[in-house]
């Protein structure tokens, strides 16, 4: 049993002896270091280190949803009768920051994706017009649903430069503390540009940019052959995808109507950039801002064999136009005018009424620039002429400018607008908005009158007289095409912030809109006996409220 137990010990130690061998042969390899996410507290909260990088970056976004209502009293018009409206926004944001001997290095992206239904201003044509959003095509679809995705910003910051997609330099108050956001005034959060801002002194910088144009052009008022321009009730011709005709008279009978008439192109090019400077100063009490644009309004040239009554065919023909046309100083045909605007906007910080608390007061004035002074912020965007709310009595008149029939001339509307918005806390967790706005924009009398004389070639068919100033006063003095008007904007909100970065809130809207002299045809009630309208009105209001939840993280 002895020499069991001590050949059972022996074999064992052998054993244990060859493993020890074997692993000591073996090759040592070192664990892979792992790089743990370092938190960066440079630039903030939220920022961690890229691994194997000094770049810090910082990732954010937004879950949203609304629910809407906007008043209309019509089922008798096509898109009329849709009241309600909702909508789900996705935002993701992504913050990179280095530090460079010249500075920060940053670039910052920001992606929103949104569904929006309803045939109300919450399905916003102008987001359709502006390459936002894509539109349903079912039959209860069909401007009802909307999609959209937005590259809403993309921009690289450094040493000064801001080259990529970002808000406008030109734009101060922006809606911030707004939940539908459509006051009256400057609001583009989405355009390309090149900037270089300087900052000197205690809080002051200075910012010169050039802006994409294509976001800012509000269209020339056209009336191509065929449309209805001002015929009471009617309106102008919006779309024309590659030319916009607009008529120049060439020659007019005895009673002032137009009897030969040659068309230009008004479709706007991109020619240009946008110019936009701006002086700001910040300080603990709030900010400042004074902000001044640029900007350039253009036609093309003579529409080759569009003349009306001119004499010839083919070459005689285009000979014949082109003589006439020069007689009123035009020879190319493409012409160009500036449009500028100027803003001026105050925020100030009001912590000594409640923590949070806040005030913003902005005016703005134009030139052939109604994107600028923001006075198409309610009622759209990327239209000569647009509905309040769908079926109402009249449209709005909003064009940048009209060329003017007799001389052949661009010439600019004019607009202004102002703000007030205030922000209270009642608590820590309860907010509201005041805020009111008003604007006003209007036309050159003179190149109105000269659209009406036109009107009797390019206008629609008549049982009278066409429907000019010389020969239908009653008629031309109804028209809403090309009136004067003004407009009021103004509400409140309630928002509850139960815990951080969630907000549920109710905004309640009016808005007002109406003619600054005189009445309009009701093209809502009522009918027409001999172009003259049973029923007229002087203004028209609408209300509208919207419920948020929202979410930041």
């Amino acid at each position: 049993m002895k020499l069991v137990k001590s050949l059972l010990l022996g074999s064992a130690a052998g054993l244990a002896v060859v493993g020890g061998a074997q692993a000591a042969d073996l090759p040592v390899k070192k664990a892979v270091p792992i790089e743990y996410v370092r938190v960066c507290t440079a630039y903030g909260a939220g920022f961690f280190y890229i691994p194997g990088t000094d770049t810090c970056l910082r990732v954010s976004g937004r879950a949203r949803a609304e629910y809407g209502y906007i008043g209309t009293d019509n089922r008798n018009v096509p898109g009329g009768g849709d009241i309600s409206g909702f909508t789900g926004l996705a935002r993701f944001n992504f913050d990179a920051r280095t530090q460079t001997g010249y500075g920060t290095l940053r670039a910052f992206l920001r992606l929103d994706a949104a569904s929006r239904t309803g045939n109300t201003k919450y399905s916003s044509g102008t987001n359709l017009r502006g390459a936002y959003a894509f539109s349903g095509t079912g039959q209860d679809q069909l401007g009802r649903v909307q999609n959209f995705i937005n590259v809403d910003k993309a921009f690289v910051q450094f040493a000064g430069l801001t080259a990529g997609r970002a808000s406008s330099f030109f734009d101060f108050y922006a809606h911030d503390f707004e939940i539908i956001g459509s006051s009256l005034g400057s609001d583009l959060p989405s355009t390309n540009l090149l900037a270089y801002t300087q900052k000197f002194g205690e809080g002051w910088s200075v910012t010169l940019s050039m802006e994409d144009p294509n976001y800012r052009k509000n269209p020339l008022y056209s009336d191509a052959a065929g449309s209805t321009a001002l015929v009471p009730g009617q309106a102008g011709l919006n779309n024309v995808f590659t030319t916009a005709p607009t008529p120049i008279i060439l020659g007019t009978n005895a009673a002032g109507n137009a009897t030969a008439v040659a068309f230009i192109d008004a479709v706007q090019r991109s020619r240009l950039p946008d110019f936009v400077g701006s002086l700001r100063y910040d300080a603990a009490w709030g900010s400042a801002q004074l902000s001044a644009a640029v900007k350039d309004i253009n036609t093309g040239g003579f529409i080759a064999g569009s003349s009306i009554g001119v004499p010839g065919t083919g070459a005689a023909l285009a000979g014949n136009t082109a003589a006439a046309l020069a007689a009123r100083g035009i020879n190319a045909g493409a012409q160009t005018e500036y449009g500028w605007a100027i803003q001026g906007g105050m925020k100030f910080n009001l912590p000594f009424i409640a923590p949070g608390d806040g005030l913003y007061l902005q005016g703005a004035y134009g030139e052939g620039a109604s994107f600028y002074t923001g006075i198409n912020r309610f009622t759209a965007g990327y239209l000569s002429n647009a509905s309040v709310y769908a079926g109402n009595p009249f449209n709005q008149y909003l064009s940048d400018a009209i060329v003017n029939p007799l001389t052949g001339r661009i010439e600019l509307s004019n607009s202004f607008t102002a703000v007030a918005s205030y922000l209270h806390y009642w608590s820590p967790e309860w907010r509201s908005a005041f805020y009111a706005s008003y604007g006003e924009i209007w036309f050159s009398q003179g190149a109105r009158q000269a659209v009406s004389q036109a009107n009797s070639v390019v206008g629609a068919a008549s049982t009278v007289a066409p429907p000019s100033y010389l020969t239908n006063a009653v008629g031309y003095s109804l028209s809403p095409a090309l009136r004067d008007t003004y407009q009021v904007v103004t509400g409140a909100s309630l928002i509850w912030s139960p815990v951080k970065d969630l907000d549920i809130g109710v905004e309640g809207q009016y808005i007002k809109t109406g003619v600054k002299n005189g009445r309009v045809s009701d093209s809502d009630k009522g009918g027409f006996v001999n172009n003259i309208p049973t029923r007229t009105v002087s203004s028209e209001d609408v209300f509208q409220a919207r419920f948020r939840v929202q979410r930041d993280f």
